[in-house]
């Protein structure tokens, strides 16, 4: 039959080969981990090293025959849903850690070192590329692109890059989506370096939370930690895990349906909304994700609060577990993908290297001293998770949070959730700078001025909140 799939295509397989390819280099990065002492030592994620380990084997597939290992949309693909779906997992668990006036405050704190990040990285890479400009001719605008990268990732490093390409009122960003996607891949070497050299300078300083090694010596498992009080049984005509997937999934499938019926409209408004509004929706589906699966468990609660529901159908274990595999997959795929085309166009060298060393060192210095600050009793694990989500993405700090914090007993796993929603609203007007800053010399400035002011004022925003914090104590 024309057009029927036979079961030996490659198209029946291609999926299932990526994801073989991927959690083999995972397990064998963590056989490598556990051999090697150089290796165990390091600290260095799992995950991350089977990145790399794929990275190079990739490299080595096309020398000799001329083509990737894989389809760069199935990576992208992985990418994508995988950091959504790790989120959606984390947003359905029941917890006890959001409620309370300290716990909101931490949120919000935490959404003010987010977007004080991304300010700070486009006000600095602003500044590099417009002296660059007068310099060697670089591209002016094209230091805002360091906080897509660096703190967006490469979904949003893409979309930006491609429409500062298309400009045409202003000097057009000739290769600009691969300057932004070589951000982007910068960005997570930088969150893997920086990351694995504080977990080594926490063991160097005797901390025994960067030298847990085996899992036997951080989990203390109880049958009431894999299955508690009321809840469904592991298995019965339904599987248990089945259901904590299908939650997940039905979750993602429904902000999937809110962002197409939104995509919708946009589409139908045209210009402005389909250019910047768009790409933003669709780069923030770990947030919708989150803001369905915070509704759906809270469905659920009501159902049983009722009678309706006579069992608990949410595992927090499992849950955790699935996000950890989402995160997993997330991170090794997205290393796997990491493409530094721009290098390949001399004019990128200079600007690509002070960016992403500037941007690195500056977004290091800057958490570390203000999570310090802000989060004495965590300080360490805000560190590492906001770090690793502002230099890679969110799952990359959740991968570096989980070499210190496995069960995620502090806050700063919850903070990375659910400052999302005050990061928009204090992001928003930075967000829509991006629509004009690369539009003139003129916007440029401007725009570097703005981003100047409202770096300041989330200086002060963040002071307030210290002395605050400071004042309870004392009380």
């Amino acid at each position: 039959m024309t057009g029927q799939l036979s079961f030996w295509d490659v198209e029946v397989w291609s999926f299932v080969v990526t994801l073989a390819i991927l959690f083999g280099a995972m397990l064998l990065a963590n056989a490598l981990r556990r051999q090697i002492p150089f290796l165990r030592r390091s600290l260095i994620p799992s995950s991350v090293l089977g990145g790399f380990l794929v990275l190079a084997a990739d490299a080595a597939f096309k020398a000799v025959f001329g083509h990737s290992m894989f389809t760069t949309s199935t990576l992208e693909a992985l990418t994508f849903h995988g950091l959504g779906l790790g989120f959606v997992a984390m947003a359905l668990r029941h917890t006890e850690k959001i409620k309370g006036k300290k716990a909101r405050r931490d949120v919000f704190a935490t959404s003010t070192v987010v977007v004080g990040s991304y300010l700070l990285q486009a006000l600095l890479g602003l500044a590099v590329t417009v002296a660059l400009f007068y310099a060697i001719g670089s591209y002016a605008a094209g230091g805002v692109l360091l906080p897509m990268g660096y703190g967006q990732g490469p979904g949003q490093a893409y979309n930006w890059g491609s429409i500062y390409q298309g400009y045409t009122e202003y000097p057009a960003f000739e290769n600009g989506a691969s300057f932004g996607l070589t951000i982007a891949a910068m960005g997570f070497i930088s969150a893997s370096v920086g990351g694995v050299y504080y977990l080594n300078k926490l063991r160097r300083a005797g901390d025994k939370r960067a030298q847990v090694v085996n899992a036997d010596e951080i989990e203390d498992l109880s049958a009431e930690m894999v299955t508690g009080k009321d809840e469904i049984p592991l298995s019965e005509s339904l599987d248990k895990l089945t259901v904590q997937l299908g939650l997940v999934f039905v979750s993602y499938f429904l902000a999937y349906a809110a962002m197409a019926g939104v995509t919708v409209l946009l589409d139908r408004a045209g210009g402005f909304a389909v250019n910047t509004v768009k790409p933003l929706i669709w780069g923030f589906n770990f947030l919708i994700g989150t803001v369905f699966a915070i509704l759906v468990r809270s469905f659920l609660e009501k159902l049983k609060a009722r009678g309706v529901a006579k069992r608990e159908y949410i595992n927090n274990f499992m849950l955790n577990r699935i996000s950890g595999t989402m995160f997993d997959i997330m991170v090794v795929a997205s290393i796997a993908a990491i493409n530094l085309s721009a290098f390949r166009y001399k004019e990128f060298w200079v600007p690509l290297i002070l960016l992403c060393a500037i941007g690195a060192l500056a977004t290091y210095f800057y958490n570390f001293r203000i999570c310090r600050r802000l989060f004495p009793d965590y300080a360490d694990e805000a560190f590492l998770s906001l770090y690793g989500m502002l230099t890679g993405t969110a799952s990359t700090g959740v991968i570096l949070l989980r070499e210190i914090d496995p069960l995620y007993e502090t806050p700063a796993s919850h903070n990375l959730i659910y400052q999302n929603l005050w990061a928009i609203i204090l992001g928003a007007p930075m967000l829509l700078l991006l629509g004009f800053v690369a539009r003139s010399m003129s916007w440029t400035f401007i725009g570097m001025g703005i981003i100047a002011a409202l770096f300041g004022i989330m200086l002060c925003v963040q002071a307030l909140l210290i002395r605050r914090a400071k004042k309870k104590a004392q009380k």
